[in-house]
């Protein structure tokens, strides 16, 4: 288990401590590491080597520690992580992704395989685990902008339908917030149908393609009124409302 799931460093905020938590029944061990990835248009994250076209790799900027963890069962450590201080720093939002990997245990020195058929050959998979955390490190008086486009409710047989959405970002940093849906029959109070939490739209892209599965109480059908769809800013105390967008049912 992994506190905050998300870091932003911009401003007087140079620095974060990170808890890392053993909810398992074994001694876990871990690597820690900073890795580099592209979100897609479906928001799918690829790892890549080098910054696409106006991305910023957040790297560079940072520093950790420590960079290996071993944990009891129950135990807990904290990762502090924070900027460099560079002279004439260029202005823009950097990303970079933490990453904690699970080290599998070695094997005590001395140990012998017991073989109980030497004509056939044994092959063993250990799984590695590893979770990663996005770091932004923002530089300079930064803004964004997001709209709702292209909204389209998609419906199949014995399937929970599914409303489909374009979120348009523009400026020089990245967008996160939560969507909700409300759907709204004739003549009653809306009621909310859809719900995701922590959104993001990364630099360098200026769209994502976003797909939401929706709740209905049973037997109720979207034959008529509308839905109402709201990217509500996650980053702002208040939750500012960054676009509401409207898809009328026939």
């Amino acid at each position: 288990m992994i506190t905050p799931r998300r870091v932003v460093l911009e401003g007087n905020k140079q620095i974060e401590e990170i808890l890392v938590a053993n909810i398992g029944r074994d001694t876990a061990f871990y690597s820690v590491s900073l890795v580099e990835y592209n979100m897609t248009e479906d928001g799918r994250m690829e790892k890549i080597t080098e910054p696409l076209p106006g991305q910023k790799f957040a790297s560079p900027l940072l520093r950790y520690f420590p960079r290996a963890v071993e944990l009891a069962p129950r135990e807990s450590q904290v990762v502090r992580i924070q900027v460099r201080r560079l002279p004439n720093p260029e202005e823009g939002e950097y990303r970079s992704h933490l990453y904690f990997k699970s080290v599998p245990k070695s094997k005590p020195l001395g140990e012998e395989n017991t073989i109980s058929d030497t004509t056939t050959i044994g092959v063993r998979l250990t799984p590695i685990y590893g979770i990663s955390i996005p770091v932004i490190v923002r530089i300079g008086n930064l803004s964004a902008t997001l709209s709702i486009s292209e909204l389209a409710l998609e419906k199949q047989e014995g399937k929970p339908p599914v409303l489909k959405m374009v979120l348009n970002r523009e400026g020089n940093k990245s967008v996160y917030g939560d969507i909700a849906v409300d759907y709204v029959a004739p003549g009653k109070e809306p009621l909310n149908v859809g719900l995701a939490r922590g959104v993001a739209v990364y630099t360098p892209n200026t769209i994502r393609r976003f797909a939401l599965s929706l709740t209905l109480p049973d037997e109720m059908e979207l034959n008529t009124g509308k839905l109402i769809v709201r990217f509500t800013d996650a980053e702002r105390p208040k939750g500012e409302v960054l676009d509401e967008k409207e898809l009328i049912l026939p």
